[in-house]
């Protein structure tokens, strides 16, 4: 049996009818940027994340830089981030001007852990960037209490984890802004590089607005000097039609992960941890093992896809080689990164794939 990693043609097959009705749709009106169907998702998704205002972004990476910009951290500034995570959390802030100030993880969670961040903040401080990794919220409620002490903006980057949830609210809306990447493989994605930011702050948002639009705030006036990152009418209405079916997504997928949880036995594998306030949408099903290039291979030959998220963490990577952050200076995010490895799990695996792959990494 053959199990890919991942799979986006279960979804599609179901949605077809949906995509090919919303691209005929644009197509036939001809309007391709800032229209009806930006304006349309724009709304629905701020709805449905339980914040006042969504701004559509050319992609995840835009929606967080262009929220930081918003407000007002640049050089000089430094915003405390978690090392285990994709480099944009990290490039977010190095576009603004600020210093990226990477931290430990979590060991159980892989999210921020908020016994790490105060050590960390100096006089330079003015954000902190909670990345709910893999679609498990980090542990919200210390965080924001830290922000309030020292005040300190909190910008959530939301890149995967559309839906999930802490203690019954919506991730994106405990921030001063929160990013989404609507890349094609994420839980709500587009068919194309996609983005929005989110926020409760009317100024920020049109400053976001502003900031995506070329520093414009109407027509050949402009105010800052922007980018441009605009949310296209094609990808608005894809994913315009996708986001009802998110939630009906999201169960799924906390179904296999519940498969996985309950019948993977193996004292060689360390499971996912949940937070009992939390609620995840499971992006990643994300497991350790000591002997992971071992048991990756061995799942190869099986003919079972995984990955891994990610291998070097952002302290490490020649990117920030300026930091001289040399290994072991963040020893669980390095643990994490070495031993992490990301099973198939994806809207569509059937219950035999499911039970293949539990019973291949059993026998392990």
């Amino acid at each position: 049996m053959t199990v890919p990693f991942v799979s986006l043609k279960p979804l599609e097959c179901e949605l077809d009818t949906d995509l090919r009705e919303a691209f005929a749709r644009v197509y036939g009106r001809s309007w391709y940027i800032e229209g009806v169907e930006g304006e349309a998702f724009e709304k629905a998704f701020a709805d449905y994340c339980g914040v006042d205002y969504c701004i559509g972004c050319g992609n995840g990476l835009d929606a967080l830089m262009l929220s930081l910009k918003a407000l007002g951290i640049g050089a000089g500034d430094e915003v405390i981030v978690p090392s285990n995570t994709y480099i944009a959390s990290a490039l977010a802030i190095s576009y603004t001007g600020a210093t990226p100030i990477f931290v430990e993880p979590d060991i159980r969670t892989y999210n921020l852990d908020p016994t790490c961040i105060e050590p960390k903040i100096t006089a330079k401080t003015k954000a902190i960037m909670v990345v709910h990794l893999y679609g498990q919220s980090a542990d919200m409620d210390p965080i924001v209490a830290i922000a309030k002490k020292h005040g300190l903006y909190i910008v959530e980057d939301c890149a995967q984890a559309h839906g999930a949830t802490y203690k019954g609210r919506h991730i994106g809306s405990f921030g001063d802004a929160a990013g989404f990447s609507f890349y094609p493989g994420k839980n709500l994605g587009a068919l194309g590089d996609a983005g929005a930011a989110v926020t409760n702050d009317k100024a920020v948002a049109a400053k976001i607005r502003a900031l995506g639009n070329y520093g414009s705030d109407y027509k050949y006036h402009h105010i800052f000097k922007g980018h441009n990152s605009r949310l296209d009418e094609l990808q608005a209405s894809f994913l315009a039609a996708k986001l009802p079916h998110l939630d009906r997504m999201n169960m799924e997928r906390r179904r296999i992960a519940a498969r996985y949880l309950n019948e993977i036995h193996n004292s060689a594998i360390v499971l996912p941890y949940v937070l009992p306030e939390c609620e995840p949408v499971w992006h990643i099903f994300a497991i350790r093992c000591d002997q992971r290039d071992r048991l990756a291979d061995y799942l190869s030959e099986a003919g079972i896809g995984t990955n891994q998220h990610y291998p070097i963490p952002m302290h490490l990577q020649g990117a920030y080689a300026e930091f001289h952050m040399n290994k072991g200076s963040l020893p669980i995010a390095e643990e994490i990164s070495a031993t992490e490895l990301s099973l198939p799990l994806y809207y569509g695996i059937s219950n035999e794939q499911i039970t293949y792959v539990i019973d291949v990494i059993n026998r392990f």
